[in-house]
C-alpha cells in the first residue's frame, strides 16, 4: 500500500520522525482539477504537510492549511482529518512560469498571508476554531518554500525544532519530518542517562542526514529504502503504518446551510436570471442543484425550526 503516513523514533535522543507517501490520495486531488505545474506541486507539498503535522495532534476535527495572496495565486488550502482523510484545492488566474517560486506566485510583499488551522469536528457551545497566522518571512527576507514557512512556524509559535523536506509532481506528493523533542535523557527502560549534549548532537547529525535529500530521490524511492538509506546507522522504532486517503466532506445540507447565511432575498434574486442554482463544491467538484421551490423550501424549513417561544 503506498498511501502511508509511517512514524518512528531514534533510540539515541528524544527525536521522532515521520515520512507520508501520496499516491492515489494526490491523484484523486488531481483528477479533479487542472493545475500548472507550479501550483501543482506546491499544492502537493501541502498534503504531504498537512497529513505530517495532524498526525502528532491529539486532535479531533481537522487540521487546515490556507496560503492567500495577491499574486497569481490568490488561494490554496488543504484540509486534513484526524483519521488522515484529506482535501485540497487552489485558485490561480493567468500565466504562470515553470519556474515560479512561492514569492512571486502569491506576491509575498503583498498582504500574503499563511494560517493554520484547528476545527473541532464536534464543537462546544460558543467554541471557535484555533487559527494561528505563520509569517512568510523572517528577518532576512521572505521565506523560500513551504517547509521552511512551517518549520519558522513551528520553532516560534510552538516552541519545537522541526525540519521538513517536501516534494510532489503529477504523480506523488512525499514528505519526511524530523522533530526534537523537549526533555532529554536515557529512553524509558533503559536505565542510562544522556547528557543534553548527546541529544543535540543526534539532532545535528539525523538533520544533516535529512539535509541530503533531493526532490527526485523522495519522489522515485519507496519508504523503506529511502528511510534505511538515510538512518541505516541509527537504532530506530519504526512504528504501524496509518493509511490515507482522499475525502471530500461536503453534502447538500452543507451547502443548504451556506445559501441559509446568505439570506432569502440574495439567493432568491438569483432565479430572476436563470432558472435554477447550481453550487459546485471547490474541492471535489460534486454540483448541488437548487431550483426555485428548493430554494424556497430552505427558509422555509429554517422559520419552522425556530424555538416554539419565538413570535
Amino acid at each position: 500500500m503506498s498511501d502511508q503516513l509511517q512514524k518512528f523514533m531514534f533510540d539515541a535522543a528524544p527525536v521522532r520522525g515521520e515520512y507520508v507517501s501520496l499516491d492515489a490520495t494526490w491523484r484523486a486531488v488531481l483528477e479533479r482539477h487542472d493545475y500548472p505545474a507550479p501550483v501543482r506541486n506546491l499544492l502537493g507539498e501541502m498534503m504531504a504537510a498537512a497529513a505530517l503535522l495532524t498526525a502528532n495532534v491529539k486532535f479531533d476535527g481537522a487540521l487546515i492549511l490556507q496560503l492567500h495572496g495577491d499574486g497569481p495565486v490568490s488561494m490554496v488550502v488543504v484540509e486534513c482529518n484526524a483519521d488522515l482523510t484529506m482535501r485540497a484545492t487552489a485558485k490561480y488566474s493567468g500565466e504562470i512560469p515553470e519556474d515560479a517560486s512561492l514569492k512571486s506566485m502569491l506576491n509575498v510583499n503583498g498582504r500574503a498571508s499563511f494560517a493554520i488551522t484547528l476545527d473541532p469536528r464536534v464543537k462546544q457551545p460558543g467554541q471557535q476554531p484555533y487559527q494561528g497566522v505563520v509569517p512568510l518571512s523572517d528577518e532576512h527576507g521572505p521565506l523560500p518554500d513551504m517547509a521552511s514557512v512551517l518549520e519558522h512556524y513551528m520553532h516560534h509559535s510552538e516552541q519545537l525544532d522541526t525540519r521538513l523536506w517536501l516534494a510532489a509532481d503529477e504523480d506523488h506528493a512525499v514528505g519526511v519530518l524530523l522533530q526534537k523533542l523537549p526533555g532529554h535523557g536515557g529512553t524509558a527502560g533503559s536505565g542510562a542517562e544522556r547528557a543534553p549534549e548527546e541529544d543535540e548532537d543526534t539532532w545535528n547529525r539525523v538533520c544533516h542526514l535529512g539535509n541530503t535529500l533531493k526532490r527526485d530521490e523522495m519522489l522515485s524511492t519507496d519508504r523503506e529504502t529511502m528511510l534505511h538509506r538515510l538512518f541505516w546507522e541509527e537504532t530506530v522504532r519504526v512504528f504501524d503504518p496509518l493509511p490515507t486517503a482522499f475525502r471530500c466532506t461536503c453534502s447538500r445540507e452543507r451547502v443548504s446551510n451556506m445559501l441559509r447565511t446568505l439570506g432569502e432575498a440574495e439567493v432568491m434574486s438569483v432565479f430572476d436570471e436563470r432558472p435554477s442554482l447550481d453550487v459546485a463544491c471547490e474541492f471535489c467538484r460534486q454540483t448541488y442543484h437548487f431550483d426555485k421551490v428548493d430554494a424556497a423550501q430552505l427558509f422555509t424549513e429554517q422559520s419552522h425550526a425556530a424555538p416554539a417561544g419565538q413570535h
